[in-house]
């Protein structure tokens, strides 16, 4: 640890110290995170891959998930490949410019990915709510328009928290009881007044998190409306059906959001570090690694595409043909 004498209040790094009390653990700790990581890089890629090059998928509810697969990628990849380098080879130190760097990818890209799960629902409400007219509004320009908006939005409400951070006096030592550079963790070093990064922190959450999730709720009331009138059964079934992967997604994303947040605020002498710290990193990692299976799994127009590659265009169309006069 770097020693701070009174006139430097800004230490040259900082030690992330992993999951303090399983430090013995830290090894087999890495293999999960590791799997997951793999997974989800191979999956975001693959689904990358298949939207930008599948005609069929030049739709704008595949643009959306390729902003949602993206938007994971950078998210996993802000944390989990320091934290292995952490478990395997004891490299704990990063430099103050990088930990603000690793901060505001953080907190910028999980707010991204609430907007985004945000536009997802909205998309479903129209395609839902006014299926003939799905087109028409979501055209190019607007899919373009509402997803720079949601990053700017993240953006610009993230910056003033690194920047609020990158100002405090450190006169408490430099070791972060983390695998990341979290904000409370790296402001709880500080000796300064670190108010208004909470009051900040609170309200930047509820911006994005609080109206995403309200955006959220009045789609889906909205989507249930027009579902319990249709007529039919199984109308009812296949619209409904179309919104099962993006309510896994919202849950994969949002549950253990919910945790860290009451944890920081309200629960950190109830709840062990240790388990806060896990599921900080597996709020980061689980998102990225389950979105790509979900929507595989769920969404048939991805089966196809994925059976056409592995089994060869000319084959596919008769297999994919058998399969469908088997359900």
């Amino acid at each position: 640890m770097i020693m701070l004498n009174q006139t430097d209040v800004t230490p040259a790094c900082f030690i992330l110290n992993g999951i303090p009390g399983l430090e013995d653990m830290h090894m087999w700790i890495s293999f999960p995170f590791c799997s997951m990581y793999v997974v989800a890089m191979v999956g975001n890629c693959g689904l990358l891959y298949l939207i930008r090059y599948e005609d069929s998928l030049h739709r704008p509810m595949y643009y959306f998930l390729a902003m949602l697969s993206l938007t994971d990628l950078v998210m996993c990849s802000s944390t989990t490949p320091k934290a292995l380098c952490i478990f395997w080879f004891q490299l704990k130190e990063i430099s103050f410019e990088d930990c603000l760097v690793q901060m505001f990818f953080i907190h910028t890209f999980t707010g991204m990915e609430s907007g985004v799960l945000m536009l997802m629902a909205l998309d479903r409400y129209v395609a839902i709510c006014y299926p003939l007219r799905y087109s028409t509004i979501l055209t190019y320009p607007v899919i373009a328009r509402v997803g720079v908006a949601t990053f700017l939005r993240a953006v610009f409400l993230i910056i003033p928290l690194v920047f609020f951070t990158k100002q405090l006096p450190y006169c408490r030592g430099n070791l972060i009881h983390h695998t990341y550079c979290d904000q409370l963790s790296v402001a709880k070093l500080s000796c300064g007044n670190i108010k208004i990064n909470v009051v900040y922190g609170l309200m930047a959450a509820f911006l994005i998190g609080g109206f995403d999730i309200l955006c959220i709720a009045i789609s889906y009331t909205m989507i249930l409306r027009e579902v319990v009138s249709l007529s039919s059964t199984e109308a009812r079934r296949k619209a409904f059906s179309t919104c099962t992967a993006h309510i896994c997604a919202i849950v994969f994303s949002y549950s253990p959001a919910f945790f860290c947040f009451f944890f920081n605020r309200f629960g950190s002498h109830t709840v062990p570090s240790s388990c806060h710290i896990i599921v900080a990193n597996i709020y980061l990692l689980l998102p990225p690694t389950m979105n790509p299976i979900v929507y595989g799994v769920k969404t048939k127009q991805i089966r196809d595409c994925v059976l056409r590659i592995l089994s060869g265009s000319k084959n596919t169309k008769s297999y994919i043909t058998y399969l469908s006069g088997k359900r």
